[in-house]
């Protein structure tokens, strides 16, 4: 049954549809590739007007490298009750120059532009919602706001903000876009981003062949080897996306490279599967070659816990009210931020953003019609959290 506040919730948030769609496009018309600081702390300034606008206190956490880590509350003066934390990232995969290549556009019911389903529509609906429970003042807790700024390169500066903002929430809600097929997502893959070398020696290849030790080879040995690794019936997949090395054509490489992508499902695969890929780097084929791994980054996975499973029902229950279909919590091979605050024992919820597709691509959608509906349930569902 809705209530009064509920009511005035839904009303208002329907009310906001063409503001949130005026948003988004100033957000998503601002360049914010991960390694770009200017322009994603530019897209946390546009937030922080937002928050201004409607009297929400906000505040940045600094970072000389990446873009600051954004920060609002809803307080409840006297509270010592744990916060919901809402969540969501800023950063882009596409280089700068994007939005003007292909600013925001809308065609019918479906918008486009670099990182508006991915996610920057998701960010839009938690600082409405966030407006809504403020203009009210029918928070059921204190709210959390997190705007981070580099989950698109496995969140190097935000991972620790993450995990203390998640012990410190009874709840998270974690706005990725939301599926294709309207559903969320309770599940997902965990995965470590690696890059190893490989050094040889170097001579040429006409005068000196013999002299010479090929890392390029060792490399196509060790490449042949990681794949080898993939076992798709367990979830574990093992991609070498990136190569380079060599010096020249008419010599013998003396250093390569590769960059891996590692996702698996179970925890305990994470470790299998590193401690083989060691004993990859440790076993040459090529005699004379040694090889070096470096870890580049990586995202915990997001397990389903009773706790979780609880706040998905609740969260159902609200899509049913706001008029969504019936939902399913569905998996995911994509890796998130949510696996961090899941991983600190926090009950997490993610995929919560309107409904878009083909992201990190030319062709990223949104559907428009999904903001509304999508919001709304948000909402329904702070409102109604009582886990944690």
């Amino acid at each position: 049954m809705t209530t009064t506040h509920e009511l005035q919730i839904t009303e208002w948030l329907a009310s906001q549809r063409q503001p949130m769609i005026d948003l988004l496009r100033d957000v998503v018309n601002i360049d914010s590739g991960s390694y770009d600081k200017e322009g994603v702390d530019a897209v946390a300034a546009r937030f922080e007007r937002h928050f201004a606008e409607h009297g929400i206190e906000s505040w940045r956490e600094p970072h000389e490298v990446y873009g600051d880590a954004l920060h609002a509350q809803i307080a409840k003066p006297g509270s010592n009750e744990k916060p919901i934390l809402l969540m969501g990232h800023r950063d882009t995969v596409f280089p700068k120059g994007e939005a003007a290549r292909r600013p925001f556009t809308i065609e019918g019911t479906k918008a486009h532009g670099p990182g508006i389903a991915d996610m920057k529509a998701g960010l839009v609906i938690n600082v409405f919602v966030a407006a809504a429970l403020q203009k009210f003042g029918v928070a059921p807790f204190p709210i959390r706001i997190l705007i981070t700024a580099d989950e698109e390169i496995a969140s190097p500066s935000s991972r620790p903000i993450i995990e203390r903002e998640g012990r410190a929430a009874r709840a998270v809600y974690n706005s990725e876009p939301g599926r294709p097929t309207g559903n969320i997502c309770t599940s997902r893959k965990g995965g470590v981003f690696m890059r190893f070398e490989v050094f040889g020696r170097a001579a040429h290849s006409g005068n000196n062949f013999a002299d010479g030790i090929s890392a390029i080879g060792e490399l196509a040995h060790k490449i042949v080897a990681i794949h080898a690794l993939t076992d798709i019936a367990r979830g574990i997949t093992l991609n070498v996306g990136l190569v380079q090395g060599g010096q020249s054509i008419n010599t013998t490489a003396p250093h390569a490279e590769g960059q891996i992508d590692l996702r698996y499902v179970e925890p305990a695969d994470r470790a299998t599967t590193l401690a083989a890929i060691e004993r990859i780097m440790a076993t040459p084929t090529v005699s004379g070659t040694t090889a070096k791994l470096h870890l580049n980054g990586e995202f915990l996975p997001l397990m389903q816990s009773p706790s979780s499973k609880a706040l998905f029902d609740i969260y159902r229950g609200a899509a049913g009210d706001a008029g969504l279909p019936t939902l399913t919590g569905e998996f995911a091979g994509g890796c998130a931020d949510s696996g961090f605050t899941a991983s600190v024992g926090t009950p997490t919820l993610c995929g919560l953003g309107p409904v878009g597709g083909n992201v990190h691509t030319a062709q990223e959608w949104l559907d428009l019609d999904s903001i509304v509906p999508r919001a709304t349930t948000l909402a329904l569902a702070i409102l109604r959290t009582e886990v944690g």
